[in-house]
């Protein structure tokens, strides 16, 4: 087991469940899921999910739209009006059950989008308890400041009695319906020390996992399992689209290793609804820098995302306030994110947080493109080399990390590795060494 960042004396005291040390998270939008657009449709494909290798589901809000100020024909699902009623688009109590007991008689796990920020403005709360809720200098109900999100408005968490009531409904879904946890809808707009009142209540019904929409290492501290690594995907489109050197990923790297918590998980992506929806396809985002950057998701430090529809190509980007159901076909997208977390799984080395090993650096003679790092624990290594660059570079390392006999993942060739190796790697290319004695 790698050393601890954090003595024993570190304020990090949230530890990781044994069961997620190799797990890797997959998101469903249940509107675009399937063409039934409803929970029996994710119930139905939930056998392709596992066999991506996937075991964590994380489901969109499954609470009723508001109608008042509704973008588009059904809203958006972050537009919430009742937190403890279901979407009658996606089905009733009765199907979500079904759901949940389908995905825990597989041995995965289920957490839900939820929305602690803001609701829709016909939320009965907005007339029951209006004093929850956050005013602009008119002292009218007010938007999240600088956004478009005219469809919902804010709460304000100076009040006891909002935490109180929010904290109930989360505990409401883990009791009745045995929920895994959540992943929680722009969670540094809610003050930390909720995270930790909500933390302590939930963890009395039953240990959940949590997932911030956020990047910052102080959630970790007694609320949140997983953040988002938002910086590692702005850098790895930002070099996929020639705006940034290499090694800024090498500075997100650095910063992930020596400023963060070592049990803290970061969740690593290419694509989600967000990035989807606004931001284009994981094409558009990537173009021929996809397959790399799938690579260093999986086996780089991080828990990897799978967004529905990446493992059908992800062909068009989901309309988000209408039905527009995912184009289902065999694509190399999903092949490549089912040999990759197969691996993860086989190698304690490719674990995550603290169950895996820290990256290490092998410097190379083409470092203004070329990424290559290790990682290993025990006997087990893997040597990573990545080409982030629009030119074909012929390459050599320095050091004798890599040093040894390998597999070559992709070729399934055996090769001896040394001072004398030297790869010549097309425009965004990529190789995997693995040595796996077993």
């Amino acid at each position: 087991m790698p050393t601890p960042r954090h003595t024993p004396n570190s304020p990090y005291i949230l530890q990781q469940p044994d069961w997620s040390k190799d797990s890797v998270i997959y998101q469903v939008n249940t509107r675009q899921f399937s063409d039934k657009g409803n929970f029996d449709g994710v119930t139905e494909g939930l056998d392709d999910i596992q066999g991506l290798g996937a075991d964590i589901i994380w489901l969109m809000p499954i609470h009723p739209i508001g109608e008042k100020h509704r973008k588009g024909e059904l809203g958006s699902p972050y537009a919430v009006k009742d937190y403890y009623g279901i979407n009658p688009e996606f089905g009733d109590s009765e199907s979500l059950r079904r759901l949940i007991r389908a995905i825990h008689d597989k041995g995965m796990k289920v957490i839900i989008d939820w929305v602690p920020n803001h609701s829709a403005w016909d939320n009965e709360l907005v007339t029951r308890h209006p004093d929850w809720y956050a005013r602009d200098y008119k002292g009218d109900f007010r938007p999240s400041p600088w956004w478009d999100w005219d469809d919902i408005i804010e709460f304000d968490y100076d009040n006891p009695a909002l935490r109180d009531y929010m904290i109930d409904a989360l505990c409401y879904w883990v009791s009745e319906f045995d929920i895994d946890g959540f992943r929680c809808d722009v969670a540094g707009y809610v003050p930390n020390d909720f995270w930790h009142q909500a933390r302590a209540a939930l963890d009395k019904v039953k240990p959940v996992f949590m997932l911030a929409e956020w990047e910052d290492r102080d959630l970790h501290e007694q609320a949140f399992n997983m953040t988002y690594a938002w910086t590692w995907n702005e850098v790895m489109h930002d070099i996929a689209h020639g705006k940034c050197s290499v090694d800024k990923l090498r500075k997100y790297y650095s910063w992930n290793e020596r400023a963060w918590p070592r049990q803290a998980y970061r969740m690593t992506f290419v694509s989600n609804h967000d990035k989807n929806a606004w931001d284009g396809t994981q094409h558009e985002q990537f173009g021929e820098a996809l397959e790399a950057a799938i690579v260093l998701s999986v086996i780089g430090e991080g828990m990897p995302l799978i967004h529905n529809g990446q493992e059908a190509g992800e062909s068009k980007r989901l309309a988000f306030f209408e039905r527009d159901p995912i184009l289902w076909q065999p694509h190399e997208i999903g092949t490549l994110y089912s040999r990759l977390i197969s691996l993860k799984k086989q190698i304690p080395a490719l674990w995550n947080g603290p169950f895996g090993a820290t990256m290490i650096q092998v410097p190379n003679s083409a470092q203004p493109e070329v990424f290559s790092f290790v990682r290993q624990q025990n006997r087990d290594m893997v040597f990573v080399v990545l080409n982030l660059g629009d030119q074909a570079v012929e390459v050599t390392f320095s050091e004798r990390l890599y040093h040894g006999e390998f597999d070559d993942f992709f070729s399934g060739q055996r090769c001896q590795l040394d001072a004398d190796t030297r790869l010549s790697l097309a425009p965004w290319d990529y190789r995997l060494f693995v040595n796996h004695p077993g």
